[in-house]
């Protein structure tokens, strides 16, 4: 894995933390979500013309990413609903880091050395740590938040695996990330409405959050764009692991923009996940 794509992935990382620090100052998830969807729909259209379209042996893998990533936003929300974000959050992605690496070890013949496994499990205890290690104001010991954190960290693994194989045969990763995200933006404000509570006064909430929605569905794409893209070149479990440092990075965003708590736990696990980020580099 080259210095470069590293750089990268964590510079996506940071932009992931950017992005949900600007849909946490929307109250409104509904809104919020059809508002960076709208983003992605501007933004897929632009590249789709720009870059044209991926080759065809791709494009299951497109669809079956868009419809995954589309019940993922579902579950998320639904797991918010159970359970306390600081808990939710890291055990998802943590979880996704452990399956994301199983299957890409075991069925994708992705060898990763002795440092970079280390890594990889250096990184992903972290996020499990801080999910339970967390204070909240709900429980998510609640059978029902703890399951749908577990179904979110599938969705997030299985859209992850499904996009690193299918951007590898799309002959052009930016055609394939274009698409990807102008289905995308075609779903998921199809969903939102669906499932918001007053149909009638949606839209009116979504132009409301407009901006800050819009300009965070810019930096949502443009960081999975990024990870997208490093998938094409380099294994991706290390893609992932590298990835979900956003949930540590979020913490920081979290205490300097938020007035939120950062603790003494949170910055360990930080500095352990730094170590499993040098590890992995190493590897």
């Amino acid at each position: 894995m080259t210095l470069t794509v590293t750089a990268a992935v964590l510079l996506a990382a940071v932009l992931h933390s950017v992005w949900n620090a600007l849909a946490k100052a929307i109250p409104d998830r509904l809104a919020s979500s059809t508002m960076i969807a709208l983003a992605y729909l501007v933004s897929g259209i632009a590249g789709a013309a720009i870059f044209g379209v991926p080759l065809q042996q791709s494009w299951p893998f497109v669809l079956a990413s868009a419809a995954l990533q589309t019940c993922y936003l579902i579950l998320l929300t639904t797991s918010y609903r159970h359970g306390d974000f600081s808990k939710v959050y890291p055990l998802a992605r943590g979880l996704a880091v452990l399956l994301v690496t199983a299957v890409a070890t075991t069925f994708l013949a992705e060898h990763l050395s002795l440092w970079q496994l280390a890594g990889v499990a250096v990184v992903a205890g972290s996020l499990l740590g801080l999910a339970a290690t967390g204070h909240g104001k709900e429980a998510t010991t609640h059978r029902k938040g703890t399951l749908f954190a577990v179904l979110t960290g599938a969705a997030i693994a299985a859209y992850t695996l499904v996009d690193g194989v299918g951007v590898r045969q799309s002959g052009d990763p930016m055609a394939y990330i274009s698409w990807l995200f102008l289905l995308q933006g075609l779903l998921i404000p199809v969903v939102c409405w669906r499932m918001a509570s007053d149909r009638r006064s949606f839209p009116r909430r979504v132009a409301r959050y407009w901006k800050p929605g819009f300009i965070g569905g810019l930096v949502s794409m443009l960081a999975y764009g990024i990870v997208v893209w490093a998938q094409s070149l380099a294994p991706l479990a290390l893609v992932s692991a590298l990835r979900e440092t956003s949930v540590l990075l979020a913490g920081v965003i979290g205490a300097v923009f938020f007035n939120e708590r950062f603790s003494r736990l949170r910055l360990g696990l930080t500095v352990v996940a730094v170590a499993g980020i040098a590890a992995i580099q190493l590897g």
